[in-house]
């Protein structure tokens, strides 16, 4: 193990990248996240730029660079300590010519000079105050839904024509009548839902910029 700056790396292997992370930031990336390389690879192949959003170390956004969708990799979280993880990860791989790492609350931290292809995340999917025993408040609580607000309402001004927006949910927290307004807000539309083949509960809810 590595010592990071909250204590020791674990490593996962995708590819011919190792990921650096720490246990109490897996969230499902690691798991049903991982459906997303079925998705990419049947819906577009290889695209250009791709963003993950919530990222927490980047399972995601990593296994799909390594898998050879995408040409480079632009990851955000909030957390400083996952932002660590994603930046290590990157340094020991040889990745950072590829590979943009953002410490933001939403999108507010995010250069106006990005520009993505595709946007994917696993962001937390109860948007109410009960409290899940799935690890820390901020890998599974949205109260009120803010988070993912904020991407729809912000999230058109990084986006390449063709672009697409898709985002895994759990079935039993929310459905996309959550979302529906505030995607039309932001200037999205097209919205749909697939399931997730990794994992029962876990749906996919996409949209893209109106024409």
């Amino acid at each position: 193990m590595i010592s990071g700056k909250e204590g020791s790396y674990d490593h996962k292997t995708y590819g011919d990248i190792s990921l650096s992370y720490l246990d109490y930031l897996v969230g499902g990336g690691d798991h049903y996240g991982q459906d997303y390389i079925r998705l990419v690879d049947k819906e577009f192949g290889k695209v250009g730029r791709i963003f993950e959003w919530c990222a927490g170390p980047g399972f995601i956004g990593f296994s799909l660079l390594a898998s050879g969708l995408c040409d480079s990799l632009c990851l955000a979280d909030v957390s400083e300590v996952a932002g660590d993880a994603c930046h290590d990860t990157a340094r020991r791989n040889g990745l950072e010519d590829r590979v943009d790492v953002y410490v933001s609350d939403g999108l507010k931290d995010i250069p106006e000079s990005e520009s993505w292809d595709l946007v994917i995340g696993n962001p937390p999917h109860s948007g109410t105050d009960k409290e899940l025993h799935w690890g820390p408040e901020l890998i599974y609580r949205d109260l009120g839904w803010k988070v993912h607000e904020d991407l729809y309402t912000n999230v058109g001004k990084f986006l390449a024509p063709n672009s697409q927006v898709i985002i895994q949910e759990n079935k039993n927290l929310s459905s996309s009548a959550d979302f529906a307004q505030m995607i039309e807000t932001g200037g999205l539309g097209d919205v749909r839902t697939t399931d997730n083949d990794l994992h029962d509960d876990i749906y996919y809810i996409w949209s893209s910029p109106s024409s």
